[in-house]
């Protein structure tokens, strides 16, 4: 079995305009939703390489409270086929430096677009079977150079059990790719589990008496320790409609 590859893709706003990513979201689910019925990839002027293969999962709105700029959008896509499949399809748009690379139906909606290659860690459940959620829980790391796999590898067996039982479900585990010092996680959750993991979290550091304390979650970021090097952090996403992993949107 191969490797699955997957991209994500964080997309800045600005000046401060809240009307953009909804636009940007808009527009990216719409036109991903037409490519489900494509036969054949094909670059096209306005829109870039246009494919089924190059699967739009998740489509979501940072919530910026929780850490991210505002305002900002990160998508989640599945690279049919791994390497030889949308990714190939992706890397064959720059031979030759085809025009229209340069032409986008959505030129000056952006200000800034950060994406990163993400490879499959062992026992990463498949990203076309992720539940839809209310809200992800997005979690970049950087990890000591080299360490990203056994990271993740303690994360599957060691934290995931852990976040199960406080209503997370594991959507990803992934290797940013072309560098070493960085690893991704993502996992769905209700509001409601989120809320209450937060206040079993605080009522082990005795800041909550009014619920039970769970010190396990405290013992995680100790244990994480043994594997980062530099800035951790976790923010939530929320799914905009029409995307995959969207409550109510349509199984892919």
């Amino acid at each position: 079995m191969r490797r699955a590859i997957h991209l994500i893709e964080e997309v800045d706003f600005r000046p401060m305009n809240s009307r953009r990513p909804l636009e940007y979201l808009t527009w990216l689910t719409r036109y991903k939703r037409e490519d489900e019925e494509r036969a054949a990839p094909e670059l096209t002027s306005g829109m870039s390489i246009r494919s089924r293969e190059i699967d739009l999962v998740g489509a979501f709105y940072a919530v910026g409270i929780t850490g991210h700029p505002q305002f900002k959008a990160v998508t989640l896509w599945d690279c049919h086929g791994g390497w030889d499949g949308g990714w190939r399809q992706m890397m064959e748009i720059y031979q030759g430096v085809d025009e229209r690379l340069f032409l986008s139906d959505i030129d000056d909606l952006r200000f800034s677009a950060y994406s990163r290659p993400l490879g499959a860690a062992p026992g990463c459940p498949p990203l076309g079977q992720a539940p839809a959620a209310e809200l992800y829980l997005f979690e970049n790391a950087r990890v000591r150079p080299g360490a990203a796999l056994d990271y993740l590898h303690a994360v599957r067996t060691e934290r995931a059990p852990l976040l199960a039982e406080h209503g997370h479900t594991l959507v990803g585990l992934y290797e940013v790719l072309f560098c070493d010092t960085e690893a991704v996680t993502v996992w769905a959750v209700s509001l409601d589990d989120h809320l209450a993991t937060q206040r079993a979290r605080d009522a082990a550091l005795g800041l909550d008496d009014e619920v039970e304390p769970d010190p396990r979650l405290l013992d995680w970021g100790k244990r994480a320790r043994d594997y980062l090097e530099g800035r951790w952090r976790e923010t939530l996403l929320a799914p905009f409609p029409g995307c995959r992993l969207a409550p109510g949107s349509p199984p892919g």
